[in-house]
């Protein structure tokens, strides 16, 4: 029977091997609920009792109730499986892992209730994936966004403005476009609109038929912050800091360092919302050590 610890402990070594990545294959028996899209990037794992949750930018989220027999186990490649494949309830495979659920009792997707994607908001945006999507549409949605006072960070993620834009690349276009996160749409004029959506539109087309990884223009060799907290910003050389954000706490990476466009005038946010990395004592040595972080630094 799992107990709670060893599901902790299996929801820790989840969230190493999958979060951040995007999920090459999913598979599962008895399913109830859509499968997870194949390019999706894993956001969170979290457990609660004997239930453990596998969240994607998307907002879709897969649910497994372990009961008394049902346990996840994380594998390579090319390891062999310490169970029948025959119960296994779930498989999701990254580039470098194979995470497998075997004989839950329960297996369900779902998708977290958001607000800004109530039905009543309209149909659905153009998806910026797709070569003909209309931009301008897209850039005039974000523009005359019903909720005036909602961050930009949270409004690139509704697909009643445009479709496609998961939490990976928001951080990315933020970045690019160096407005800042937490700037109100009501501070975008119709140039930074359009700066948003051309930037998010090349972005995604560009990674249309990568699934392993995620390529930017940005940076070479990959990220500008997603994934980099803690790390020197690529354009300014500050440290990329994370925060969570929405009603759902998703991990948002930014650069407080050159991301100030359109800033808000007053900015407070909760010591307790803001995280560095794991707290772990060797993160909190290495962070302390990075040469820009030193206070005996010259």
């Amino acid at each position: 029977m799992p107990e709670g610890d060893s599901i902790h402990r299996a929801a820790a070594a989840l969230r190493t091997a999958l979060v951040g990545k995007p999920t090459l294959r999913a598979d599962a028996t008895r399913l109830v609920g859509p499968l997870p899209t194949p390019g999706r990037i894993v956001e969170r794992v979290v457990s609660h009792g004997r239930h453990l949750e596998v969240v994607w930018d998307d907002g879709l989220v897969l649910h497994t109730h372990l009961r008394r027999h049902g346990t996840w186990h994380l594998y390579r490649e090319a390891d062999d499986w310490r169970l029948p494949v025959a119960d296994m309830s779930v498989e999701l495979r990254t580039h470098d892992w194979v995470a497998v659920c075997f004989r839950a009792a329960q297996v369900e997707t779902y998708r977290q209730f958001d607000r800004s994607r109530h039905p009543g908001f309209g149909p659905l945006a153009p998806d910026l994936r797709d070569r003909t999507a209309d931009l301008d549409e897209c850039a005039n949605r974000l523009y005359h966004y019903p909720d005036q006072d909602a961050p930009v960070a949270e409004v690139l993620l509704d697909e009643h403005v445009a479709a496609g834009i998961g939490n990976v690349y928001r951080c990315e276009v933020l970045w690019a476009t160096q407005i800042h996160p937490f700037a109100p749409v009501s501070a975008l004029d119709g140039d930074d609109c359009a700066d948003l959506i051309v930037v998010a539109a090349k972005l995604l087309r560009a990674n249309l038929h990568h699934l392993r990884r995620i390529d930017t223009p940005f940076v070479k060799g990959g990220l500008a912050v997603y994934g980099r907290n803690g790390q020197r910003c690529a354009r300014c050389g500050d440290t990329v800091s994370v925060n969570r954000s929405g009603d759902h706490g998703r991990l948002l990476y930014w650069c407080p360092g050159c991301q100030r466009h359109r800033a808000p005038q007053f900015e407070s946010f909760d010591a307790d919302e803001t995280i560095e990395m794991d707290p772990h004592p060797a993160a909190s040595r290495y962070l302390h050590d990075l040469p820009w972080r030193r206070t005996d630094a010259g």
